[in-house]
C-alpha cells in the first residue's frame, strides 16, 4: 500500500505546498519518500515495501524518459516480465511495477486492459509531454483528482491530499484512464454481460476454482501476511483457502465488543478449526466514542454503514499494528455481498432487478466496502487484498444467471456455500452461518452506542435545523448529522465525492427503511446471534 501524487508544472501551487498535502498521506508509505521534478510534471511516491523490498523497487520509476508512480499490486508480473525480457527489457529488481513502462512502450494505454491488477497510477510521456492516469476496473486501490483555477489537473491517492487545494475533489472512475483531457473507459466490470448457461453445480465448480485462484494468487508478498477473521462466510472462506495452501499456521485477527461480541465466538471456531495463530483484540463503548472523529478523518465519508463497518475494522487494525508490527499486508472478505446478494436483495422482485442492483452496487463498491477496507488498514501502514474482487471471479460471478444467485434455497449466498460444501474448508454451521453486517457482529451495542451519543449531542428542533445545512445527502437521522459534521471538519464541500447513503433499495417490498442495518429488515432471524 503506498501514495502517489501527481500535477503538472503549471499547476498554481509551489513544490513546498505538494510536500505539505502530500505528507498527509505518509501512513499509506512509511518506508521512504521520493518526489521528482521533469521539465514538465513533479511526481511524488511514498512506499510501504511489499514487493520488491530493495532500493530497487523504490518509484518513480523512469525508462527512456517515461515516468510512472503506482500503488498496486500487479499478480502474474512475473509472467509478463518474461515476456518483456524476450523483447530486450532489463529489470533491476523484484518489483512488479518495474513492468509498467515497458508494457507502456509495448501496448501503449492498451495495457491497462491487459493488466490483472490492483492498481492506481499516473504515468508521463516526456514525448506527448502528457500525464496519463489510470485505475483498476473496481477502484481497490484509492485514486482522487481536481483542478485549479485554471482548469490544471492534479491527482493523488486520497481526497485529503487535494483539500484546500482543489475546489471540488473527484474520485477516478474505476476502470478508466486519463488522456488528452478526457476519462477513458478501459473495462466496465459492471457491464452486463451475456448470461452463462452453467448449471448449479458448474458454477459451483467455478466458484470454488476462481475464489481458490484469487487466494493463491494474494499470498503473493515479499512481506509477512495475516488475515482479518469475523467468522462470518466471507472472511472465513478466505481463511480456509489461505491455510490449505501455507506450510504453516497462518495469522488472524478478530474484533468485538467487550459486552456483546457476536463474531468473536465463531471467529475462535474457524481460527480452532484452521489451526490458526489467532488474536482477539477487544474494544468498548469509550474507545468507540473516542476513535470516531479520526475514523471519519481516515475515510473521507459521511456513510452510515461505511463508518458503523469501519469503527471494528479501524481499531482492530489498530490493534494488529501494535501487537504484530511486522505484518504489511492483511487480506479481507469484502465484495461478496455485493455480487452475491446481501439480507435486502432477498426482497428483490425477479431476477432482472436483482442483477440490476448487483450492477449498481459493483460500480459503486469504490465509495463504500472497498474505501473501508482501503482506509482502515493503509492508515496504519499495512495494505489490503481482496480476493473477491479478482477480476476473474467477479467477471464471471456476474455473468451467471442472477435466477440462480437469487435467494431461492432459504439461505443466502447459497452458491458460494455449497460451492464448498463437502470439501472440508469449514464447519458446516459457519460454511451455512446466517449472515451478519459487520458492524452488527462486533457488538449489537457498539451501534447503540453511537446512536446513543448521538441522541444526546441534538435537540430535536437542533438536529432539524442543523441538518438543513446540506443540500446534498442531507442528514436524516441524529446519527448521520454527527459524521456529517465531522466530515464537514476536514472535507469542507466535498460531499458529492459519495454519491449517497448506502442504504437499501427503497422500492422495493419491506425495504423502505430509515437505518441501514440488516438488524431493521424482517428477514434478520437468526442474523448476528
Amino acid at each position: 500500500m503506498c501514495s502517489v501524487m501527481a500535477l503538472s508544472n503549471s499547476f498554481s501551487i509551489s513544490e513546498d505546498e505538494m510536500r505539505e498535502h502530500f505528507q498527509k498521506t505518509a501512513s499509506r508509505g512509511p518506508d521512504c519518500c521520493r518526489i521528482i521534478k521533469t521539465d514538465d510534471v513533479v511526481l511524488g511516491f511514498q512506499r510501504l515495501s511489499i514487493m520488491g523490498l530493495s532500493e530497487s523497487g523504490m518509484q518513480p520509476f523512469e525508462l527512456h524518459g517515461n515516468y510512472v508512480v503506482c500503488n498496486g499490486e500487479l499478480y502474474g508480473f512475473r509472467r509478463e516480465r518474461e515476456e518483456l525480457k524476450k523483447k530486450g527489457y532489463t529489470f533491476a529488481g523484484d518489483s512488479d511495477c518495474e513492468i509498467i513502462l515497458p508494457m507502456y512502450e509495448q501496448y501503449g494505454v492498451s495495457m491497462f486492459g491487459r493488466l490483472d491488477a490492483e492498481f492506481a497510477m499516473v504515468l508521463y510521456d516526456h514525448e506527448t509531454r502528457e500525464m496519463i492516469a489510470a485505475r483498476d476496473p473496481i477502484g481497490i486501490r484509492p485514486l482522487h483528482y481536481g483542478y485549479d483555477r485554471n482548469g490544471h489537473i492534479l491527482f493523488a491517492s486520497e481526497a485529503k491530499n487535494l483539500v484546500g487545494l482543489c475546489e471540488r475533489v473527484f474520485p477516478f472512475p474505476p476502470g478508466h484512464y486519463y488522456k488528452d483531457g478526457k476519462f477513458i473507459c478501459y473495462r466496465d466490470i459492471a457491464a452486463r454481460q451475456e448470461y452463462s448457461s452453467d448449471d448449479l453445480e458448474t458454477a459451483c465448480k467455478k466458484i470454488r476454482e476462481k475464489l481458490i485462484a484469487g487466494v493463491e494468487k494474494r499470498l503473493d508478498a515479499d512481506a509477512p501476511v495475516g488475515f482479518l477473521l469475523s467468522g462470518g462466510l466471507d472472511s472465513s472462506l478466505v481463511c480456509a483457502i489461505a491455510a490449505k495452501q501455507s506450510g504453516r499456521p497462518i495469522k488472524t485477527y478478530a474484533v468485538g465488543m467487550k459486552k456483546d461480541a457476536i463474531d468473536l465466538k465463531y471467529a475462535r471456531e474457524v481460527a480452532d478449526y484452521l489451526h490458526t495463530d489467532h488474536r482477539e483484540i477487544y474494544i468498548d463503548r469509550r474507545l468507540v466514542l473516542e476513535s470516531l472523529e479520526e475514523v471519519v478523518q481516515a475515510l473521507g465519508t459521511y456513510d452510515i454503514t461505511t463508518i458503523r463497518a469501519s469503527m471494528g475494522m479501524y481499531l482492530l487494525c489498530k490493534g494488529i499494528k501494535k501487537a504484530d508490527p511486522q505484518i504489511r499486508v492483511l487480506l479481507t472478505g469484502e465484495i461478496s455481498d455485493e455480487i452475491f446478494g446481501y439480507k435486502y436483495t432477498d426482497f428483490a422482485p425477479n431476477a432482472e432487478e436483482f442483477q440490476k442492483e448487483a450492477e449498481k452496487r459493483l460500480r459503486e463498491l469504490h465509495m463504500y466496502d472497498v474505501l473501508r477496507a482501503d482506509r482502515c488498514i493503509s492508515v496504519h501502514s499495512m495494505e489490503a487484498r481482496v480476493p473477491f474482487g479478482d477480476l476473474d471471479f467477479v467477471s464471471y460471478v456476474m455473468r451467471i444467471d442472477p435466477e440462480l444467485k437469487m435467494n431461492r434455497y432459504q439461505k443466502g449466498k447459497y452458491l458460494l456455500r455449497h460451492a464448498f460444501e463437502g470439501y472440508g474448508y469449514l464447519p458446516q454451521d459457519i460454511l451455512f452461518r446466517e449472515k451478519a453486517a459487520f458492524s452488527d457482529a462486533v457488538g449489537h451495542s457498539m451501534v447503540d452506542d453511537i446512536k446513543e451519543y448521538a441522541a444526546q449531542l441534538y435537540s430535536d428542533e437542533e438536529f432539524e435545523r442543523r441538518r438543513q445545512a446540506y443540500a446534498f445527502a442531507m442528514p436524516f437521522t441524529k446519527e448521520s448529522l454527527l459524521y456529517r459534521e465531522l466530515f464537514e471538519k476536514y472535507y469542507p464541500g466535498q460531499a458529492k465525492m459519495i454519491a449517497d447513503f448506502w442504504m437499501p433499495n427503497k422500492t422495493w417490498e419491506h425495504c423502505d427503511v430509515d437505518d441501514p442495518s440488516a438488524r431493521v429488515l424482517i428477514n434478520y432471524g437468526q442474523s448476528g446471534c
